[in-house]
């Protein structure tokens, strides 16, 4: 097929890549929070349904069923949290659909991946999001510079519930609350959320068989990095480049040519080589004290009544933090401690193990098939951004990714049985 002319062949294909290409559209229309959940379930539904009435044999891997039995136990410990904490069924009733819009779809779409949808698709439809990045870029900088209102607007879409306004909002721009500079967000609700994209269409433009759409697909995502002023997206993105290089080199010698001094340096060098690592770590802490203070003051809190209060189920909700650290939901900006608080080491132990499995069943064919390195990497930057952000509350966005897990464990599934009846033979 020429590169040039990617197209969806197919319903799903089509509800896919509109989805993911209409990302402006449905931000401008203050949809982008809805989106994700509706495309999840309708796209399940279409799986369900015709495996039920044999239409299509769909090949479904036992990581992918593993994620779904991991979300449902977050499920359960929501609904045990609640009837523990006594919430009552309205407070039990709300929850469960907030779940069936953030943890449900972190099972539904690697589920997803086992329908016709090809990965290529996926991945120009990242590097388009970047081609509109680019050219609207302007406008936002020049919103900055004019000093119009950083908010347009907030949807009436908000009406349907969810984390919060700015998941509904259309901002031009914001400022950072300790330094003043600026700060960009474009269609995700806060700026480090953006990095996270970038860093996600970054994966998909190194994918990209097309010159010209890898292009927008690396100047994009750079500049979604760049823009967001995330810490944790720089080094995100230096970590996902350097994995990349070794999958690309790897059979190279002189890779290992290149190593060899340069270890047998870094072992000599290896005291001063530790202190400018320690500096660097406290000068990246120190770029935002204030946001490193209430990131670990928030951490502390939800450690400390996660131990004293529910170890096992959490308390089943987020609640809002004292003035120490500015009213911020206890447990957020952080998976691990948001999911200890609110679902216990049950639902910490179930997003961990589903992890784990995902990275060793593609680990196999690492080396074999690009699209189960590009999984992996998939599965490393979330695992990265688990210690940033809340996982549960950016499905919304990071949804494409997961659908190309899900694309390479169906991938491998084919593989193994296709090995296993060669051996057979």
């Amino acid at each position: 097929m020429d590169p040039q002319a990617y197209a969806p062949e197919n319903s799903d294909e089509r509800l896919v890549w509109y989805a993911i290409t209409g990302t402006y559209l449905f931000w401008f229309l203050g949809a982008m929070y809805v989106v994700a959940p509706v495309v999840g379930w309708i796209l399940l539904l279409r799986l369900v349904k015709r495996a039920a009435l044999k239409q299509q044999n769909y090949v479904v891997s036992h990581t992918q069923h593993f994620w779904v039995a991991a979300m449902l136990l977050m499920l359960l410990a929501l609904v045990i949290g609640h009837l523990t904490e006594g919430l009552g069924l309205t407070k039990l009733i709300k929850s469960s659909i907030g779940w069936a819009k953030g943890w449900a779809l972190l099972a539904i779409f690697p589920l997803i991946g086992s329908l016709n949808i090809r990965p290529q698709l996926i991945y120009r439809a990242g590097c388009i999001v970047c081609k509109h990045t680019l050219i609207l870029l302007p406008i936002f900088v020049l919103a900055w510079v004019l000093k119009l209102p950083s908010t347009l607007y907030t949807s009436p879409l908000s009406i349907i519930g969810g984390p919060g306004p700015e998941f509904f909002s259309v901002s031009l721009y914001e400022l950072d609350p300790g330094s003043g500079a600026p700060r960009w967000r474009l269609f995700t609700p806060w700026a480090p959320a953006l990095g996270m994209m970038g860093n996600l269409f970054f994966i998909f433009a190194t994918q990209e068989r097309s010159k010209r759409f890898r292009f927008y697909g690396f100047s994009g995502s750079l500049s979604m990095v760049l823009l967001s002023q995330s810490r944790l997206a720089f080094v995100c993105y230096l970590l996902l480049a350097g994995f990349f290089m070794f999958i690309r080199y790897y059979r190279s010698p002189w890779l290992y040519f290149a190593a060899s001094p340069a270890l047998l340096l870094l072992g000599l060098t290896g005291h001063s080589v530790i202190e400018k690592v320690e500096q660097t770590i406290y000068a990246f802490k120190n770029a935002r004290a204030g946001s490193t203070r209430v990131r670990q003051e928030l951490a502390n809190i939800a450690l400390e009544r996660w131990a004293n209060e529910a170890i096992f189920w959490g308390h089943g909700i987020v609640e809002r933090g004292p003035h120490l650290v500015e009213y911020m939901p206890i447990g957020s900006h952080h998976t691990w401690y948001g999911l200890l608080f609110v679902k216990g080491l049950v639902g910490a132990m179930a997003l961990a193990s589903a992890m784990l499995v995902t990275i060793i069943s593609l680990l196999r064919y690492i080396f074999s098939n690009s699209i189960s390195a590009v999984a992996i990497a998939i599965i490393l930057q979330l695992f990265l951004y688990t210690f940033g952000e809340n996982l549960e509350i950016l499905a919304y966005l990071f949804w494409p990714g997961l659908v190309i897990v899900g694309i390479a464990l169906k991938y491998n599934k084919s593989e193994s049985k296709t090995e296993l009846k060669a051996e057979a033979d």
